[in-house]
């Protein structure tokens, strides 16, 4: 199947409210095989043909193998002093809202971010582990001037969650909010629930929200190993909800297969551009589509690693969004979250069941198995991927689902193909450990 290009650009407006959050730009910095995936398009071209891009050596992994020459190419104005002090989630973090930017034909130079709220959603802390340990173990007194100057900076732009919305803030030199929220896998989706909530109470017209995470594979296989030696303390706690222990890398993770047996993870960014319809209308920019609402539940379980697979509180969440004016026989498509396991296969089935009765008809799939398990980036490609699947008319199909497992209350769109659909109401699920349950209700650009 070919790339697909964006249909022509519709004139905005319509007949929504003008303080309606519509999303005009999309920007990426993910895995993508040798070269790394920056644009809309090549997202879709992955996506729609459930092409899997994670890196098959000794293990599977999606890594961005982001060159200084195309980080230099989109940001060349960055003074060195600071940017060789960027970890790979700066980089990671700087492109995604770049190329989003260049999406939405704003303008970063001439201060079309001036007023903007710049968001970050971050899940780990692999990246800033490095500068942290070094800053820990230098010797203030035998350090020269200038190597203290270059620790002090390296610190302050890496040794906390907030390292990419302080470099995000100094690139738009903004005067809005600014600031992250650490959610885990939902992260970047919370944020684009408070992006949301922003422009509809006036506080502003524009909106960046970034999803970034870097892993330390080492990090991970000296996890393994630790599993493999609690495998059998954990056998003895199964009944105290605690949640599934699998095996990382070991194969290609399937969501929604017969076969789902392992997680793999990747990394990158993804940044959306929210706006309010009025100040979208102004500009003459292009709408992918609106969010209507988000909302976020927990499982409420005193064990902070557990999570309860009835489906009742994403099912609660779901309720927040529709509100009283929405059913959910409007949503035929669910953008799912599903990472290959199979306790949260079974949570999402049982939502299902709850929301749409005993003979649901909704299509529902996973692009995970197409970059990998990215962790904050997940709500900003999950809201891109859903909002493009609107626009062109076709669902993706979850990557690497091949046999689909027994007994799912959905369908999980198996192969390698779209299948059509026309829609305009969907919603996009995420999740945190500790039983946070996320659900993002989505639009078209007219959709009321």
């Amino acid at each position: 199947m070919s790339p697909r290009r964006p249909p022509p650009r519709p004139a905005p407006g319509g007949p929504g409210n003008p303080r309606d959050a519509v999303v005009t730009g999309l920007g990426f910095c993910l895995p993508g095989g040798t070269e790394p995936v920056f644009t809309a398009a090549q997202v879709w071209d992955i996506a729609s043909r459930g092409r899997s891009v994670l890196d098959r050596h000794d293990s599977h992994y999606g890594s961005v193998h982001l060159s200084a020459e195309q980080f230099e190419e989109r940001l060349p104005d960055i003074p060195e002093f600071f940017s060789r002090h960027y970890t790979s989630a700066h980089r990671y973090g700087l492109v995604s809202l770049v190329e989003a930017c260049a999406d939405a034909e704003l303008d970063l130079a001439t201060g079309d971010l001036s007023e903007a709220a710049v968001l970050v959603g971050r899940g780990s802390i692999d990246a800033n582990v490095d500068s942290y340990l070094t800053l820990l173990g230098i010797d203030p007194d035998s350090a020269t001037t200038l190597d203290a100057l270059e620790m002090f900076v390296a610190a302050e732009q890496a040794v906390s969650p907030s390292d990419v919305a302080v470099v995000q803030g100094a690139l738009t030199r903004t005067v809005g909010p600014c600031f992250t929220v650490s959610c885990g896998c939902s992260s970047a989706a919370v944020q684009i629930g408070n992006a949301r909530r922003l422009i509809a109470a006036g506080e502003t017209d524009l909106a960046v929200v970034t999803g970034v995470d870097v892993f330390n594979v080492d990090l991970i296989r000296k996890g393994r190993r630790l599993l493999h030696g609690a495998q059998h303390a954990y056998d003895a706690m199964d009944a105290a909800g605690m949640p599934d222990l699998l095996p990382s890398f070991d194969s290609l993770m399937r969501p929604y297969d017969r076969r789902a047996d392992c997680i793999n993870h990747g990394e990158g960014s993804a940044t959306v551009v929210l706006e309010s319809r009025e100040h979208a209308a102004r500009r003459g920019a292009h709408l992918y589509g609106q969010v209507l609402a988000a909302a976020m539940t927990r499982d409420g379980l005193a064990n902070p690693l557990a999570a309860d697979d009835s489906g009742a509180q994403l099912a609660r969440a779901v309720r927040l969004c529709l509100g009283d004016r929405r059913r959910i026989g409007q949503v035929p498509y669910i953008n799912g979250a599903s990472d290959g396991g199979a306790a949260v296969t079974a949570m999402e089935a049982n939502t299902i069941r709850e929301l749409y009765g005993p003979d649901p008809a909704v299509l529902m799939s996973s692009q995970e198995g197409c970059f990998g398990h990215l962790g904050s980036p997940a709500g900003c490609l999950g809201l891109a991927l859903t909002l493009m699947m609107m626009e062109f008319g076709e669902v993706c199909p979850t990557a690497n689902c091949e046999q689909p497992a027994d007994g799912l209350p959905f369908d999980p769109v198996p192969g390698t193909r779209t299948r059509p659909l026309d829609f305009d109401h969907a919603l996009s699920f995420n999740y945190q450990i500790g039983g946070v349950k996320h659900a993002m209700l989505l639009g078209g650009p007219d959709a009321t």
